[in-house]
């Protein structure tokens, strides 16, 4: 179903004759329609966000500007133009945008993927797209007949001439269509929809059962070798010297490359690259901080906890209201290094030859990933060439380019194309981790039963000052405190502190940020207030919700379907947390039971009730929010990022365990539509989850798991049992 073109076939595809095909530009003015061949001509500034092209044969083409990771994009984003369009699904196909600036995301000005915004971003322009390409197709037809376009209408693919019953199809009207001019302003449809909000299967789903799905492991050039590197162990260390002459002699080994992540070796294949690189016996010195272990990064961040931070947000008199307070409460939280762990390991094939670069990746990232290919071949943006390929899972980890370049820089030190493959290992100690934190909080609560007074600091490094440093603004690095400094509770009097702190291990964007972090804090102390007040943990963050109706609506929908005031069975305890991030708004309850015995957790069943304000496809958000559900649970029961020596320990999946199918709880989705501005959903599920389930351990033993991830131990320890 899917197609992947450059962009010179796409304008050969559209070229007179052979369909209508349209663009929507981003300019200052605004989006303007006009047609593809015109949008990527030579010499044009424009920003086409999105392309359209309705062929003879009838089948419309919707160019997909963003990275397939299983989110659905490939579905859900035609679906859009098919609903406007008034299209007949079953002739509706994607192909992949290549990378360039005609593909850039309209609202971040860069062509990438991530931060739930892809629908967000591009449902607006088309829209328009489609609802231009109908009226262009109904003038056409209205012309044909001599009649007014107003007495046609277009349905499932065809226009109708209602009072002759005359009809045409699209491919049958295309090529008059595309010398008509494209309506600048064009009524958008109005009425119940036929294919948005409908849970149609997916664009990709035949190939990707098939197995004709292409990922970036998957790609295999002529004359190609394979990149292996042996990298330092240590964040820092040097390399004292290697035997590249017995590497060289292994079979198939061309090349022995250094290169500023460890020494390269290329190989004619995989098996011969690993071989090389185990023969090269590298000796490497201590490193920057050769006693870094996680005892003493803890000790650093609690350190650093103490510490007045910078002021996030600041908001009433905090301190006259925490010192009036008939009862205060203080909590310290904590949370570890977590790995991305992708499906797909880390990969990149790349080639330099005859004055063009051209890159194989599953990158979240394709502006980043043509600017460094043009900046490390030295050659013009216009002979670069990036073909983004299913991606093995991103949550992040895809936006950074670490393995392209190195792909690029041994395609052009080797001259020949050149795939690099990490090993999990590889992957594991040298990850952009999501960072750890620490974080403190003392609220106050009135007479009344409702808090007072709210401080809170956080302790966290920075994801920004290295990805978007002009994002970092006073000092406070966004990720770090989103979730908090615009939560959703009425808390009239509240302060924030943000507490940077530097540690040798790099940090990335990890599925939802800085809301993973901050939702377990607050929501675990909203649940530790309601204890203190008295009140149940559903009544008393109503009772903070009066000036928020789509979160108040979520929880309430959630306490009705779960029978909150029922109860459950005696031997299963409950939990609820409540937050809003990427635009939607999402509650949640785990039930689970504890075995006081072993001090394991069992989650049995989980239901979330989430707003995005309106579900283009329901089938593909609940797959999102379950998918997004079991990879918080998995963080918040087991994973945890191992430091040793200085260096990352963690190697393979018997040291960072995933969440098992048996650990695998009940899940129950329901949609909350109410028609506002549209939110995202690849991450919202994520930031409930844990506070959820800690929620209800402490329901099932009295016991407040302040520390992720909440392993047996920790259980066991919190029961004084430790």
């Amino acid at each position: 179903m899917s197609a992947k073109m450059t962009r010179r076939e796409f304008l050969q595809l559209t070229s007179a004759g052979a369909g209508l095909a349209l663009a929507v530009l981003v300019t200052p003015g605004g989006l303007r329609l006009v047609p593809a061949a015109e949008a990527a001509g030579p010499g044009k500034e424009f920003i086409p966000s999105a392309w359209l092209r309705i062929a003879p044969d009838g089948t419309v083409t919707v160019v997909v500007n963003k990275s397939e990771m299983g989110q659905g994009v490939t579905t859900s984003l035609p679906m859009i133009v098919a609903e406007e369009l008034e299209a007949d699904w079953s002739l509706v196909r994607f192909a992949t945008a290549p990378a360039g600036e005609a593909y850039r995301d309209p609202v971040w000005g860069m062509q990438a993927t991530g931060g739930s915004t892809s629908i967000r971003h591009m449902h607006d322009p088309l829209r328009l797209a489609g609802a231009a390409a109908r009226e262009m197709l109904l003038a056409a037809a209205a012309a044909t007949w001599q009649v007014s376009p107003s007495e046609c209408a277009a349905v499932r693919g065809r226009i109708r001439h209602e009072k002759s019953g005359k009809s045409l199809s699209f491919g049958e009207l295309a090529g008059a269509a595309s010398k008509l001019p494209v309506p600048q302003k064009p009524t958008l449809r109005s009425g119940k929809a036929k294919i948005v909000g409908q849970a149609v299967p997916r664009l990709d789903l035949a190939e990707k059962i098939d197995g004709s799905a292409r990922f970036g492991l998957d790609v295999h050039l002529p004359g190609m070798l394979y990149g292996v590197i042996e990298r330092p162990p240590a964040y820092g260390a040097a390399l004292l010297g290697h035997d590249r002459e017995a590497a060289l002699k292994i079979a198939g080994v061309r090349h022995v490359l250094p290169l500023k992540s460890g020494v390269a070796v290329c190989a004619t294949s995989l098996d011969g690259a690993w071989k090389g690189a185990k023969a090269l016996k590298p000796r490497w010195d201590k490193g920057k901080e050769p006693t870094l272990d996680n005892a003493s990064l803890e000790k650093r961040f609690l350190t650093a906890l103490s510490k007045p931070g910078k002021p996030a947000l600041v908001r009433g008199d905090t301190a006259t209201a925490l010192a009036a307070a008939p009862r205060r409460l203080e909590a310290t939280y904590q949370l570890p290094y977590l790995a991305h762990a992708t499906l797909e390991p880390m990969n990149c094939t790349a080639r330099i030859a005859g004055g063009l670069c051209e890159v194989w990746a599953a990158t979240q990232n394709q502006g980043g990933v043509a600017e460094l290919a043009a900046k490390v071949s030295g050659l013009p943006p216009a002979k670069v060439r990036v073909h983004t390929t299913y991606l093995g899972g991103g949550f992040g980890r895809r936006f950074e380019l670490d393995v392209v370049e190195e792909a690029l820089l041994l395609a052009k030190a080797s001259g020949s194309p050149v795939k690099v493959v990490w090993t999990r290992e590889e992957d594991f100690r040298n990850d952009f981790y999501r960072p750890a934190v620490a974080a403190s909080i003392t609220a106050g609560l009135g007479a009344d039963g409702r808090i007072s007074a709210w401080r809170q600091r956080i302790v966290c490094p920075s994801i920004f000052a290295r990805v978007f440093p002009d994002q970092v603004k006073e000092g406070i690095d966004p990720a770090a405190v989103e979730g908090v400094i615009d939560s959703v509770y009425d808390l009239p009097r509240m302060e924030v502190e943000y507490v940077p702190i530097e540690t040798p291990v790099p940090v990335g964007f990890w599925r939802s940020v800085g809301h993973s972090h901050n939702a377990f804090v607050m929501e675990s102390f909203m649940d530790e207030l309601a204890r203190a007040a008295g009140k149940g943990p559903v009544a008393f963050r109503l009772q903070h919700l009066e000036k928020e109706p789509r979160a108040r609506k979520v929880l309430e929908v959630l306490a009705e379907r779960t029978g909150w005031k029922v109860g459950v069975a005696a031997e299963r305890s409950r939990g609820v947390a409540l937050h809003h991030s990427f635009g939607s708004y999402l509650a949640q309850l785990a039930e689970v039971t504890v075995d006081r015995a072993t001090g394991k957790i069992k989650v049995h069943r989980v239901v979330c009730t989430v707003d995005c304000g309106r579900a283009i496809n329901p089938g593909i958000l609940k797959a999102q929010v379950r998918g997004a559900i079991l990879f918080g649970l998995s963080a918040a029961l087991h994973e945890e990022v191992k430091v040793a020596k200085g260096g990352i320990a963690t190697g393979n999946f018997d040291d960072y365990p995933l969440l098992s199918i048996s650990e695998a709880p009940q899940i129950e989705v329901h949609v909350v539509e109410s028609g506002a501005e549209l939110g995202g959903i690849g991450e919202p599920g994520v930031p409930p989850i844990a506070p959820a389930v800690a929620n209800a351990v402490f329901a099932a033993t009295g016991a407040r798991l302040r520390k992720l991830p909440m392993t047996p131990a920790r259980v066991l320890e919190a029961l004084g049992m430790g």
